[in-house]
C-alpha cells in the first residue's frame, strides 16, 4: 500500500508537473491517504478554479471525477483518530525549531505512520522535511 499525501492526489486528476510519474506510481499499488486529504484535494482543486487555471465547468469536472474515483474505492482512506492527534501533539513538542511542518502535513505523516506504513509520498518539502520525526521515510519521484 501507497500513501500519497494530497500533493500527489490532484496529479492523479490534474496535469500538474510530474503527473504522468505519480499516476505510474499509484498503478503500481493500492493507495491510501488520510480522511482530510480527501477535503484537502477538492479545496485543491477549487483554489485552481479560484485562481483562474481552470474554469467552472473544469473545476465541476474534477471534482465528479475525484467523487466518482473515492466511490469505487481508488483510495483507502484512513481516520484521523485520537491517536493521530495524539502523535501530532507529541511529534510537535519534541520537533526542533528548524523543521518546518505544518499541522496539516503532520496530520498525514501521522496518520500513516499510525497506520503501519513506513514510507510517505508526496512533492511536498514541508511534509518530507518532517517525515523521519514520523519514523517514516519520505519519497519524491517528481
Amino acid at each position: 500500500m501507497l500513501y500519497f499525501d494530497t500533493s500527489y492526489l490532484v496529479r492523479l486528476h490534474t496535469r500538474d508537473p510530474g503527473w504522468e510519474k505519480v499516476r505510474a506510481l499509484a498503478a503500481t499499488d493500492s493507495l491510501a491517504c488520510c480522511l482530510h486529504g480527501r477535503a484537502e484535494a477538492v479545496a485543491a482543486f477549487h483554489r485552481k478554479f479560484r485562481d483562474g487555471a481552470i474554469n467552472e465547468k473544469e473545476f465541476r469536472q474534477l471534482v465528479a471525477e475525484f467523487e466518482r474515483d473515492c466511490e469505487a474505492g481508488a483510495f483507502d482512506w484512513l481516520p484521523v483518530s485520537g491517536a493521530v492527534m495524539e502523535c501530532v501533539v507529541k511529534t510537535f513538542a519534541r520537533l526542533p525549531a528548524t523543521v518546518p511542518l505544518r499541522a496539516a502535513d503532520a496530520v498525514h505523516l501521522a496518520c500513516a505512520a499510525e497506520n503501519g506504513l513506513r514510507e510517505i509520498c508526496s512533492n511536498d518539502a514541508r511534509l518530507l522535511a518532517g517525515a523521519g520525526y514520523f519514523g517514516l521515510r519520505g519519497m519524491n519521484i517528481i
